[in-house]
Formats: C-alpha cells, structure tokens, sequence
C-alpha cells in the first residue's frame, strides 16, 4: 500500500503590515476572511509555537487559505499548506 504525504502548514513569508507579497499580490490589499479554524505553525527563525488563524481570500475567481498572525509589533508570518 502506498503512503500517502499528508499537507502541513509551512512558512512562507515573514513581513510587515500593509506591505507583504502572498499570492503574487500584497495579502494587505485584500479582505481576510477568518475561517474559524487554527493552525499550529513554528516561527522558523527562534523555533516558537504559534496557534495563528487561518483565513481565506478572494484574488480575482480565485480562494487561497493561509495562516497568519503577529511574530512582532507589525511583523506578520504567513503560512500555506504544503506537502
């Protein structure tokens, strides 16, 4: 039987509010929709356990979910899942 990989959340961008690239685009210009949900994520650079909220967004037909939340005052990581 084969096994199967399963997606996890993993870093992708560390940035600042109002001025980050997700998507092909700045995440800030968009309405983040809180799905309810959270996901346990690791800050890649101190290795500290974050529960961020995950969101959806609507870029042009297009819905993408991340997790994002605050490492510091106005410096956010995002998060998206990948195998």
């Amino acid at each position: 039987m084969k096994a199967y990989k399963k997606k996890t959340w993993q870093h992708e961008i560390t940035g600042v509010d109002g001025n980050t690239i997700l998507f092909g685009v700045n995440i800030f210009d968009f309405e983040w929709i809180w799905t309810g949900e959270r996901a346990d994520v690791l800050d890649p650079l101190y290795r500290q356990e974050y529960k961020f909220p995950i969101y959806k967004v609507i870029i042009g037909e297009n819905e993408y979910k991340f997790a994002a939340g605050e490492f510091s005052n106005s410096v956010f990581g995002f998060y998206i899942q990948k195998y």
